[in-house]
This record gives structure tokens, sequence and C-alpha cells, in this order.
């Protein structure tokens, strides 16, 4: 919502609660800040236009059918869980305009059943922003086999528009990235689990020797070890016989016992 409205889009942000809405505006106008004071260091005034701009863009609802009816685009980031997410397609399908293009940010469940929930298959696709959306530049722009050629340019010409750099794929487990860095994390944790190496040396070595920014266990604590085991989850039922999608006991076990990482000031390292 923050970078759409930031390059000049109209933008209605939707969830359950005015609660919910109050924190969430509150948390962007923080994080507009933070953005300001990088990007307009020295023109205090630009910087204080430029939030007044991106604010006037943005305006909150509790009522996804009532404000689709003028929407160009949905972007839905709601939970993952395809049942959730089909349900709520559902509805908007038969109250949205016929232009309206859908499309979900979901990092691991398959586009093609949740266009399947509506009747706009040709015009729904993937937007998978990454996390913290402000700073990271990537969107991966996801095309089913049934996205028609006009909407997939459209999606990629709307990350273009709020200053992101898009790359496509098609609607295969994990698209890119979570693709190939879900199995490197879980390779990590079998590694351990075999007592190969300490979790401490594996992140080290993944920082010095790969360039990482994080090591795999720190990054398993900041994703959140319940998504990480849902992922993982999900992918091994599609493709039960691949061994990189294989279940990891230590990880099942920290869930359990609700270690879930940074969230819960425990995963696989502790957090004051």
């Amino acid at each position: 919502s923050q970078v759409a409205a930031a390059s000049g889009h109209t933008v209605v942000l939707v969830d359950q609660s005015d609660e919910i809405l109050k924190k969430s505006t509150k948390g962007i106008e923080e994080s507009l800040k933070r953005v300001t004071k990088k990007k307009f260091a020295d023109k205090p005034e630009a910087g204080a236009e430029f939030i007044e701009k991106t604010l006037k863009n943005l305006t909150t609802s509790t009522d996804a059918v009532a404000v689709v009816h003028s929407t160009d685009l949905v972007i839905e980031a709601i939970v993952e869980n395809l049942e959730v997410k089909n349900e709520l397609f559902k509805t908007l399908d038969k109250f949205a305009p016929e232009r309206t293009i859908f499309a979900s940010n979901t990092s691991s469940l398959q586009i093609t059943q949740m266009a399947n929930s509506t009747t706009r298959q040709d015009r729904f696709g993937g937007l998978h922003f990454f996390n913290p959306v402000p700073m990271m530049k990537l969107v991966e722009v996801i095309k089913t086999p049934m996205t028609s050629q006009k909407t997939f340019e459209s999606l990629l010409d709307f990350s273009k528009a709020v200053g992101k750099s898009p790359v496509s794929c098609k609607d295969t487990p994990g698209f890119i990235v979570n693709r190939l860095l879900v199995p490197y994390m879980m390779e990590a944790v079998r590694l351990f689990e075999r007592g190969d190496a300490s979790k401490e040396d594996i992140d080290v070595a993944m920082k010095l020797g790969a360039g990482y920014p994080m090591g795999p266990f720190e990054l398993l604590d900041y994703v959140g070890l319940d998504t990480s085991k849902y992922i993982i989850d999900g992918w091994h039922s599609l493709e039960p016989n691949n061994p990189l999608f294989a279940p990891s006991p230590l990880l099942n076990k920290l869930v359990e016992e609700k270690k879930l990482g940074k969230k819960t000031g425990e995963g696989f390292y502790k957090y004051k």
C-alpha cells in the first residue's frame, strides 16, 4: 500500500477491523518518515510534502466488497491459506468490474488454484513482493497458463511504476526466490541435525563464504519457523518423493514448542 501510494496510485487498504487499520496507517507513517530521512536528507520541506502527498493517496476500509467496484487492481496479501484466499476472491469476483485484475502476494501457494475460484482466470496473476517492501527492489510476476499477455504486461508495468524491478516466473512451487531459498535453509537444518556443523558455524560460513547478509538459521528465525514449516509441508504434499522438500524433525519440534523465531523470542536462537 505504501509504495503504491508513494508512486502516485490511489490506494484503499482493506483489513478486518478499524483497530488494525489504525495500526497499519501509523506503521506506514513511521516507514515514510524513515524513507524521507534518506531520500530528502537536506530538503525537509520536500520530505514533509512527500509524506502528505502519499497519505492523501491512501484511504482505509473494512469492507472489500464496497470498494472493489471502482478498482483496477486488487492485490491480496492475507493469511497463507488457500481456502480463505479462494473465498475472498470468489466474493470479490462477483462485485469487481470486468477490467479489474486480481493478483495474490502469496509466496508458496498456487496462483492457478486461486484463479480457478473466479471467472477471470485470464485477468489473474501473482505479484510477490519481498519484505520489507519499501526497501526490497524485487517483485516476482507470476503468469499462470490462463493469464493473458495483456494482464501479464499490466502487472509488469505496475511493478515498474511502483519503483520495483520485476522478474517473471511460471506458476511453479515457490516461484524463483523461495524455490531456491527454502530448500537451502532446510539443507542447513539437515546439516546441523546430522551433527556435521554447529548452527553458529553454518551461519558464519554462509555470511563470510557466500556473502549472504544473514546465515540460514538467522534467516529462518527472521522469516518465522512456522512459515517455513508451512511452505515445506505444502511442497512435500505436492511432491512427496522430492528429497529437497522432506520435512525436518527438528523444525517440527521447535514449531510444536511454539519456538517460532524472532517473533516469539526464541527459535534456533534466543532473542531478548
